[in-house]
């Protein structure tokens, strides 16, 4: 981007946050007052450590280029054959406010603006997890979250939970039961991966957030609204919820027929150690109900028609579409851990909110520096695999488009994707990262690619 356009960026960047922080200290004045009010109630208050408000704050910005590369045809939600460049902006403020002893209030104003690779089309797993927030060249302010958190004790020794994002600093029970209930994304609460989840700070494939086959019902943006419990017993966790999802698949407005339209997931976790190190085994099953189009549905009325299979035409009745996984993370030392996801689905139905992956693997390595005296800095490495179904694949093959993908004919391939990163501490609150992809059979199209994507990452959070 030149001089001029970022200089531009920024002036808007800054009249748009101007006005958030006017309204955010409005509320930040309240929860002062609110905070001040039960300091001086004792009894409200037995932990000296504990936060009754806090305001965190962070700014990303992502940009990525993508030289030409060879492409024997295209269609039209192809990935451009073309040298493309691509950014993402967004700044957010994390607000959050205890109600009462063991009751929580988040709420997080988000600014965002960007520019997505061939309009967001032309890969399963797409090279920047910012991207779906993503409003073009003019900065939007929305209401990313608002939610409830209770906590219920449940006994155990008492855990110390440090002040974050969307997290008051507080003591807790080890057994405890926590519900969350409001509008907030499902990522906050299932897959948690430590090494591989955030793309602000880790890798910024959005298939190294989650499984990318794991198509969560959320809005456009990844998020909605929706009740989520978590039981906390000894070394095991049992997570479930419903969330809402898109009205129109992949699109912002939400479904709100909470007992009709939904996405439910569950989610076991078991803590161990090896070899003295921590880590973490999760099984996850999750199961949305929407209306949604079959795929091979979709490829009979092509048939019937003597026209090329088409899911607009065939989305009239709903459908179940479900899937199952597996995540394993594992400290090798105190610098080196490692992770494994793999995550299988039904295939049939074309996606609600995610990707466009039917079956996805994926694992990696992340190192602190603190062997060349950078503690804070990180090295990952990651391979990812992700294919598609029979049924999605014979729809492609017959000329089909859907969502993120369609060349007009495929010669299919899995598509696989290696990704590296280094991300280098500026300072105590700023970090710069340098990151690499190189996709091979992009949209499973072994007639296309391989392709290559260099990206630069600045980071803030307070």
């Amino acid at each position: 981007m030149a001089g001029l356009e970022i200089a531009e960026l920024f002036n808007t960047y800054l009249k748009n946050l101007k006005t958030l922080m006017r309204r955010t200290l409005l509320l930040l004045a309240l929860l002062s007052h609110l905070a001040q009010a039960e300091e001086a109630t004792p009894e409200k208050n037995p932990e000296k450590n504990q936060e009754n408000w806090n305001a965190k704050f962070q700014t990303t910005y992502i940009w990525q280029h993508k030289p030409g590369f060879n492409a024997a045809y295209s269609g039209a939600n192809s990935l451009s054959p073309d040298a493309e460049n691509s950014y993402t902006f967004t700044t957010d403020a994390f607000l959050g406010m205890r109600a009462s002893q063991n009751s929580e209030i988040y709420f997080v104003p988000e600014i965002t603006q960007g520019v997505a690779f061939s309009n967001l089309t032309g890969l399963g797993g797409f090279s920047n997890g910012e991207i779906t927030r993503a409003s073009g060249t003019d900065p939007t302010v929305y209401r990313q979250q608002l939610f409830l958190r209770q906590t219920w004790g449940l006994g155990g020794a008492s855990q110390k939970v440090a002040s974050g994002m969307n997290q008051l600093a507080a003591m807790v029970e080890k057994n405890r039961f926590v519900l969350t209930f409001g509008n907030f994304s499902t990522l906050n609460i299932f897959d948690n991966n430590t090494y591989a989840h955030d793309p602000r700070t880790q890798f910024m494939n959005w298939s190294n957030m989650t499984h990318a086959s794991y198509d969560y019902a959320a809005d456009a943006r990844g998020f909605g609204w929706g009740i989520a419990g978590e039981w906390y017993q000894d070394e095991w966790v049992i997570r479930f919820a419903r969330m809402t999802g898109p009205r129109d698949p992949n699109m912002l407005q939400l479904d709100y027929q909470f007992f009709k339209h939904y996405g439910d997931q569950l989610e076991i976790e078991h803590s161990h150690e090896l070899a003295g190190q921590p880590g973490k085994v999760r099984l996850l099953g999750w199961r949305n109900r929407a209306i949604l189009a079959n795929y091979r549905d979709a490829i009979n009325y092509g048939l019937a028609t003597a026209t090329a299979p088409d899911i607009f035409k065939v989305r009239y009745r709903e459908q179940i579409k479900y899937g199952f996984g597996i995540d394993v993370e594992q400290a090798i030392n105190e610098n080196l851990g490692a992770f494994l996801r793999a995550m299988q689905t039904d295939g049939h139905t074309e996606t609600l909110a995610f990707t466009e992956v039917d079956s996805s693997i994926a694992g990696g390595i992340s190192l602190k520096g603190a062997k060349w005296g950078r503690a804070q800095d990180t090295v990952g490495l990651a391979l990812l695999g992700n294919a598609l179904s029979r049924d999605r694949r014979d729809y492609l093959q017959a000329g089909g488009i859907s969502f993120f993908i369609g060349d007009g004919a495929l010669h299919y391939r899995p598509e696989t994707i290696f990704e590296s990163y280094y991300n280098w501490n500026l300072t105590g609150y700023a970090w710069l990262t340098a990151d690499y992809q190189y996709i091979k059979n992009p949209a499973y199209n072994a007639d296309r690619g391989p392709v290559e994507i260099y990206g630069m990452r600045l980071h803030f959070e307070y």
